[in-house]
């Protein structure tokens, strides 16, 4: 492989990686509080898709200000989904709550499939998005340069949002002791619905994201990468930002890889990502950046 292959492939990696890591920072948001796994995450979001979709085709609205308004609803959801779904069985054993987010995972596939047929829909792709510059022999498109772009510029808000603000000391407080928390006059249900509102938005971006990136939206589309998502942010550490942002970019290299180096494997590329998972759930429960487990005494 030349360098210009080298360097071609690894650019296709951090860009795939890139749109895991979006979607993995908000299970690894939620389940940093809740210690809930939301497998209605990639659900999610695919109706974000749908609902920027609609913006641009039934109300003519510009491709961003649609895109905004799509993270915008999907935040909406996201605290719906949590007041409607999750709340009642806050105080419930997990496994309730896990059967439940496979429950609305159900419910929001066949509510699309219902409201939206079947048949994909071809999603547009701004034209300024689809302009390629070449170097050297290496191709890039303008929404890969982007996708970095709001990759970094999400992970830096999340940051201030989680580490510089109330809001974010509450949640940090909440995931530590939530009874003890609820105690001292946080209000607890208020701060799991915003975790819940920014896990959401940022499931929206990043389907919007790879909406534009493979153009066509189906009911369907959210399973592969909300699991991938999933896997990101366990192999990253699931519970820490940075880890779920690791995770998918290190998953992103390895599958773009496997196609480059090994074609004839290329029909297994989404079998990578589970093996993956049963490694790191094997040698490393906790992930690459995860808290060590305490040793029982």
């Amino acid at each position: 492989m030349t360098a210009a292959a080298l360097i071609q492939q690894l650019i296709n990696g951090l860009n795939l990686g890139c749109l895991y890591a979006l979607i993995a920072i908000g299970y690894t948001l939620v389940y940093g509080i809740l210690r809930l796994i939301n497998f209605a995450h990639g659900d999610v979001l695919m109706v974000a898709t749908y609902f920027a979709y609609f913006g641009v085709i039934q109300f003519a609205a510009p491709w961003w200000l649609a895109s905004l308004g799509a993270m915008g609803l999907t935040a909406l959801l996201g605290v719906a989904i949590d007041r409607g779904a999750y709340l009642p069985v806050r105080q419930a054993p997990r496994i309730s709550a896990l059967i439940t987010a496979i429950g609305v995972s159900f419910l929001l596939e066949n509510l699309g499939l219902v409201l939206f047929g079947g048949r994909p829909k071809a999603f547009f792709r701004p034209p300024v998005l689809g302009e390629i510059y070449e170097w050297g022999g290496v191709r890039i498109l303008n929404l890969s340069l982007w996708t970095l772009v709001v990759t970094l510029v999400i992970l830096a808000l999340v940051f201030v949002v989680i580490y510089k603000t109330r809001i974010g000391l509450a949640m940090r407080a909440v995931s530590q002791d939530m009874e003890t928390v609820s105690l001292m006059g946080v209000p607890v249900n208020r701060v799991i619905s915003l975790t819940f509102a920014l896990g959401s938005a940022l499931a929206a971006a990043g389907g919007i994201l790879w909406a534009m990136k493979y153009p066509q939206i189906n009911p369907l589309m959210g399973i592969i990468p909300g699991l991938k998502a999933f896997v990101a942010a366990v192999l990253g550490g699931i519970g820490n930002v940075f880890g779920a942002v690791a995770g998918g970019l290190l998953l992103g290299i390895l599958e773009i890889f496997l196609v480059a180096w090994l074609p004839s494997l290329a029909g297994y590329r989404d079998a990578l990502a589970f093996v993956l998972l049963i490694s790191i759930l094997l040698c490393r429960p906790t992930g690459l950046f995860g808290e060590k487990l305490a040793k029982n005494i």
